[in-house]
């Protein structure tokens, strides 16, 4: 195995794992837990995981693997803050779509060789990749890879929280 082969089996086994702690984690909450803020003030749980859905689904034509299937995401989770639309996804229909992208996304990635990785990705001209050519496909992967990090322990963090209450309400019922 080479280098460049080593380097990105281990992006795309942090990108597998992350998307995999995301979609089990907020695919397991209930719809009341997913309504609930990660902290006072902030998004709540629904928008975090709409937020990344919309971002996964995002990468599709960047990385040259189709269309986006779900553009209405945006409106949704992306170009506008939580709470400021009427209407969002439900918890079921979150889950889908996280699945339908997350599938069509490893599909895509396994079919790129090294060099395809190391391609300009959908949004950057010709003329800019020959200046920069770290702006590949390989760096959005892991750009991408740390932003569902990112939003994944703010969900950690809320799920820590709701413990400390649950064990603080218990310990004042048996003080």
């Amino acid at each position: 195995m080479t280098l460049e082969v080593s380097l990105i089996d281990s992006a795309l086994r942090n990108w597998r794992s992350n998307v995999d702690r995301a979609g089990k984690l907020f695919g397991n909450l209930s719809k009341e837990q997913l309504l609930q803020a990660v902290s006072p003030g902030k998004n709540r749980l629904i928008y975090l995981w709409g937020h990344l859905t919309a971002f996964n689904d995002a990468l599709i034509p960047l990385l040259g693997f189709g269309p986006r299937i779900h553009p209405e995401l945006d409106l949704m989770f992306v170009s506008n803050p939580d709470r400021t639309v009427p209407t969002i996804l439900l918890r079921e229909d979150l889950k889908i779509i996280w699945q339908e992208t997350s599938e069509i996304l490893w599909t895509g990635f396994s079919r790129l060789s090294v060099t395809d990785w190391l391609q300009k990705h959908g949004a950057v001209s010709e003329e800019d990749f020959l200046r920069e050519p770290h702006r590949n496909r390989f760096t959005v992967l892991l750009g991408r890879t740390a932003h569902i990090a990112y939003h994944l322990g703010q969900a950690k963090l809320w799920e820590r929280v709701v413990n400390v209450e649950h064990e603080l309400k218990a310990d004042l019922r048996y003080a």
